[in-house]
């Protein structure tokens, strides 16, 4: 079903929507299967070894895309398939949903509806009917005092059986023969903050850095042992989230970063490396000050590279070379371009992040995309990574 025409997806029948998101991922999956083997190969640009070209993954569309533009979307990673395949066991905001929970929501009515929901953490959730995207609104731990009850009695399990099954079947399908990341949302800080509130966090790193380390020790714990069940499987890296930057700068001092988290991220990150796998690092925002301590403690593929906060020449100069990146096209000017200039930024952004080090560049959107981008323009960056 193509829906690019129409103007009203947000009003289509749940099942509607279900049997579009479906369709969709059966067609790329397909198409996927029958692209020809590339692990290695995808393992060898992204270890800096060479590549005859840049990488891709274009499949970084909301659910709103999808819904939207339907096969029209889905006929582009069919024609053009992605290098990197994601294996995602649920989505970040539902958490797992064990199979014998009551009012488990499936990731349409979670997505594309008016709805609020506490996940497994006890963290809030909200999205709104016209918006992208769901936001914590409610946290557990209110008050530190809550702290001990909840580590001991609320604190989810990362061994729970069937708590990657829904990303093995992808594995099944493409771990031998393709570059399949494993995804690991709200690594630390976006956990720290959700859980706790964001306001209240950046209070707490002055006023109760013994309980921050406590909270922070329970989530290196819980992120280790779920990279522990990650690497059991075929998965080739593992994609870790914690977005630091804001449009201008890191959130809090560099100083402060160094001092609260960079030890925790050098653990993590070397338990992804103890099981053979890549750190596949996303952190939105401006976070020049802090990539050297990233490289540092064990990041593989820097993502997602936004241009409007970095400057992606002086990122592509100062560390090019020493790390792999990702992301890089500028998902917030998508819409506002013509086509052609969508290729000239594709362009342009592979001339800069990938030629000089050997393509050792996953091209992507610097985010998930939204659906004010007109597929024309989808079409064009599609088009353009692959014109190299």
């Amino acid at each position: 079903m193509a829906n690019s025409d129409s103007a009203d997806y947000r009003t289509l029948l749940l099942s509607v929507v279900e049997d579009i998101v479906i369709r969709f991922k059966e067609r790329v999956d397909a198409a996927q299967l029958a692209s020809p083997p590339n692990k290695e190969r995808v393992r060898k640009a992204l270890r800096r070894e060479g590549s005859d070209r840049c990488l891709t993954r274009l499949n970084r569309f909301s659910m709103d895309v999808i819904v939207k533009y339907g096969d029209d979307l889905a006929d582009l990673l069919c024609q053009f398939p992605d290098d990197v395949v994601f294996a995602l066991p649920y989505e970040f905001a539902l958490g797992y949903q064990s199979p014998d929970h009551a009012g488990n929501l499936s990731n349409a009515e979670a997505l594309m509806q008016e709805k609020e929901w506490v996940d497994e953490w006890g963290i809030g959730w909200k999205h709104s009917a016209d918006g992208v995207g769901a936001n914590p609104i409610n946290h557990p731990i209110e008050d530190w005092s809550q702290l001990d009850d909840y580590l001991r009695d609320r604190m989810p399990n990362p061994h729970e059986p069937g708590r990657l099954a829904a990303a093995l079947p992808v594995l099944d399908r493409h771990g031998s023969s393709k570059y399949c990341v494993g995804v690991l949302n709200l690594t630390l800080f976006e956990r720290l903050f959700a859980l706790r509130g964001m306001g209240c966090v950046f209070e707490d790193l002055y006023t109760h850095e013994k309980e921050i380390g406590r909270l922070c020790e329970a989530l290196t714990q819980y992120a280790i042992g779920l990279i522990q069940e990650w690497g059991k499987t075929d998965a080739s890296a593992i994609f870790l989230s914690d977005d630091w930057g804001s449009q201008d700068s890191l959130m809090i001092s560099p100083a402060m970063w160094r001092r609260h988290f960079k030890e925790y991220y050098r653990r993590i990150f070397a338990e992804v490396h103890r099981w053979g796998k890549d750190v596949w690092f996303h952190s939105c925002g401006n976070v020049a000050s802090i990539i050297p301590d990233l490289i540092e403690v064990g990041v593989d593929i820097l993502d997602p590279l936004q241009p409007g906060p970095l400057n992606l020449a002086e990122v592509a100069g100062q560390f090019g070379g020493k790390v792999s990146f990702s992301g890089g096209i500028d998902d917030q000017r998508l819409e506002d371009y013509s086509p052609q200039e969508v290729k000239d930024m594709v362009r342009w952004t592979i001339n800069t992040l990938g030629r000089p080090f050997g393509n050792s560049y996953i091209v992507a959107a610097a985010n998930s995309i939204l659906p004010s981008v007109p597929l024309e323009n989808l079409q064009a960056m599609v088009q353009a990574c692959h014109e190299q």
